[in-house]
């Protein structure tokens, strides 16, 4: 009951903390005022524990299965090497930087230990990337590859986190076994993840093929399908956190054969809109709810470098993170010149915006480096060291690299919600003159089908009463979508014209069908309604609605 009660109280924070964000008196971003949430929630006495084995798998695989299922999978291959650079070599960079230079920067922390904190400061956090980035207009081909970037890391830093504490529990290192184990690892993942999401993607259609599709028991098979991946790959010793990533990706393929039903697209749809919502929050106020516990270590972590040093402590935090920041940007700044918006030839049409894209700008660089920022993934790594030694000492500067880590992740956020509103303020990027070709194509080879299929119909009915009503009515629709054809086929004051009157036609039905919905309430209230009607008429003119969504 008691561990019911902290979830509920967790989900109502989350909540909470939803509709303040929203308010016009706060100007906050939404993941700082969950984790202040979670440290008033923490001070008033409720006790929020971060058990770093139930955390990855309740959390962890679901969100990053997400993630991989939404990204664009063009984007996402289109800029792999670039993806790769980041998620590995950066990695690898980040770990080696800054071991050496917390190493310095704090005599007393073992060089083995200053590579683990480096190792699980180096990968960024899916989670707090997202949610730090809503609402910024950073240009959508870079916010592909941060999210790669961040689906992918995960691995490869906690595969350097491990062997660095392994160094330091047995005292020795083999650069051979570490890069076996990181293959073994992320190639396990993704084999895991692939063949746990094409064999239940297979499977399932197998079986709706054979009694029909249930929208419910589609969304209760898609919310299975991460926890399966992440669990199988834990037992082979693969990463887990790779395979749930795999899984979302594959996933996206999997609908494509599969084909699920209109209502289960937009029923799991929903179901996961929420599911992310409540997880992403909770995963923020259970790290606030940390805070007032890693406080309290403070004297525990100046202990360690030295008594009376407690004030140097912060000094260190901004330290860090600033070298962290430093070495991202310069590694972003030689994957852009190498790679990452580098163009073999230029689109004709191409809009300005891209231009920029292929020249990256200081502005660029500074918005990919303050991306990058830590969440509760780090924290949740950081607490799975060990507290003892093999020879019964206690593991050298626990509790400073605990206070270390959860400083950068605070101070990283903050920095973050701080300088990209700036440094993004004013950008405006309109989709790439491919793509929007490739728009337009598409929407009008969709609406001759419809013509075509509609005309069809109506070759083969009878000229009778009852079939004249269908004739007509194709004939509507075959009309509708001729001007969906003439946007497309306008001058361009023409077809501006046109969007224009779509746009005024639009928000007319938008208010024709609130004041229809108005009505209805008002009916169903003074009984004059059957709640079974009301029902059903709302459930027509909300999906009306989805139809005008813009």
């Amino acid at each position: 009951m008691h561990t019911v009660t902290i979830i509920l109280i967790l989900v109502l924070t989350v909540v909470l903390c939803g509709f303040l964000a929203r308010s016009r008196w706060v100007r906050l971003p939404l993941p700082l005022i969950q984790i202040a949430g979670g440290t008033g929630l923490a001070l008033f006495g409720v006790q929020v524990p971060l058990d770093p084995d139930i955390f990855f798998l309740l959390f962890i695989p679901p969100l990053l299965f997400l993630d991989g299922w939404r990204i664009p999978k063009g984007a996402f291959f289109s800029d792999a090497r670039s993806i790769l650079m980041l998620a590995i070599g950066l990695v690898l960079f980040t770990v080696l930087g800054m071991g050496f230079f917390i190493d310095w920067l704090i005599p007393s922390v073992p060089l083995a230990v200053a590579f683990a904190l480096g190792a699980i400061l180096s990968p960024t956090d899916p989670v707090a990337v997202s949610a730090i980035a809503a609402g910024n207009p950073i240009p959508p081909r870079l916010m592909h590859i941060l999210e790669g970037e961040s689906l992918l890391n995960d691995a490869s830093g906690l595969v350097c986190f491990t062997f660095a504490v392994g160094a330091m529990m047995t005292g020795g290192f083999s650069i051979g076994a570490a890069s076996l184990s990181f293959l073994q690892e992320a190639g396990g993942g993704i084999v895991i993840g692939l063949a746990i999401s094409w064999g239940v993607g297979l499977a399932n259609k197998w079986l709706v093929s054979k009694v029909g599709e249930e929208p419910g028991l589609q969304i209760l098979i898609s919310i299975l399908i991460p926890f399966a991946a992440y669990l199988g790959a834990e037992q082979i010793h693969g990463s887990g956190i790779l395979a749930a990533a795999t899984a979302g990706v594959s996933m996206h393929y999997a609908d494509l054969i599969g084909r699920p039903l209109a209502a289960t697209r937009t029923q799991r749809k929903a179901v996961w809109d929420t599911v992310q919502l409540v997880l992403n929050g909770v995963i923020f106020v259970m790290l606030g709810a940390q805070l007032p516990a890693t406080v309290a270590g403070l004297p525990a972590a100046s202990a360690e470098i030295g008594a009376g040093s407690a004030w140097k402590l912060p000094l260190f935090v901004i330290a860090i993170t600033v070298g962290l920041t430093f070495m991202r940007f310069l590694w972003v700044f030689i994957s852009m010149k190498l790679t990452l918006f580098k163009h073999h030839k230029k689109i004709a049409g191409e809009p300005k915006d891209a231009a920029l894209l292929a020249r990256p700008s200081l502005r660029l660089l500074l918005v990919a480096s303050f991306a990058g920022v830590r969440g509760a993934l780090t924290l949740a790594g950081i607490l799975t060291l060990p507290l003892f030694l093999p020879d019964g000492n206690r593991f050298p500067a626990r509790d400073l690299v605990i206070f270390l880590a959860m400083g950068v992740i605070l101070l990283s956020l903050l920095l973050a919600s701080v300088t990209l509103p700036l440094l993004t303020k004013g950008l405006v990027f309109a989709p790439p003159a491919r793509r929007s070709t490739e728009e337009r194509n598409a929407r009008a080879a969709a609406a001759e089908a419809a013509i075509a299929r509609l005309e069809k119909v109506c070759e083969g009915i009878d000229k009778n009463d009852k079939q004249q009503v269908v004739t007509e009515a194709a004939n509507r629709l075959i009309e509708a979508y001729r001007r969906r054809l003439a946007y497309g086929e306008s001058s361009n004051d023409e077809a501006m014209r046109l969007q224009e009157l779509a746009k005024a036609e639009r928000a007319l039905r938008l208010e024709a069908l609130n004041a229809e919905r108005d009505e209805l309430f008002r009916r169903r209230i003074s009984g004059e309604l059957d709640d079974t009607i009301h029902l059903r008429l709302l459930r027509e003119i909300d999906l009306l609605e989805a139809t005008l969504e813009e």
